[in-house]
C-alpha cells in the first residue's frame, strides 16, 4: 500500500466489541447520536489508561484493541493532543466513519483486557 501503514489503537468496552467481532473484526460500528466524533489514539499507553481506569470500573471490563490504517489516508485528519504529551487521538466525524473503516487494512485485534480490582472500593 503506498505510503505504508499506521497503527492505532481503541479503548473500547464490551457493548463496542461485539459489533467489532459481529463483523468479523473488520470495521467500527456507526456511532450513535451522542457520539459525533470516532477517536482511535495514537499510543498503546493512552488506550491502556483509558480501558483500564475508566472502561473496566464503568462497564466491568475494558478492551485495548489495534489497527492498522492506510497512513496517506490519515493525513486528512489532524492530530489532537488532548492532555499531556501522549495524550493523541485522531477525531474522526462520524459521518466519515465508513469510509475510515475502508482504510482499515487486516483485523481489528484485541491486546489487552482489564477487569476492575475488587480490592479497590
Amino acid at each position: 500500500m503506498p505510503g505504508g501503514l499506521t497503527t492505532l489503537w481503541r479503548p473500547t468496552g464490551p457493548e463496542e466489541l461485539e459489533l467489532v467481532r459481529r463483523s468479523g473484526w473488520r470495521v467500527w460500528p456507526p456511532r450513535l447520536p451522542e457520539q459525533p466524533i470516532f477517536y482511535p489514539v495514537l499510543n498503546e499507553d493512552y488506550a491502556i489508561r483509558i480501558a483500564r481506569d475508566w472502561n473496566a470500573p464503568r462497564h466491568g471490563v475494558g478492551y485495548v484493541t489495534c489497527f492498522r490504517v492506510s497512513t496517506e489516508f490519515l493525513a486528512r485528519y489532524a492530530i489532537r493532543q488532548v492532555g499531556g504529551e501522549t495524550i493523541l487521538e485522531l477525531w474522526v466525524p462520524a459521518e466519515e466513519l465508513d469510509e475510515f473503516n475502508a482504510h482499515i487494512s487486516g483485523l481489528i485485534e484485541v491486546v489487552h483486557e482489564f477487569r476492575p480490582d475488587l480490592d479497590r472500593r
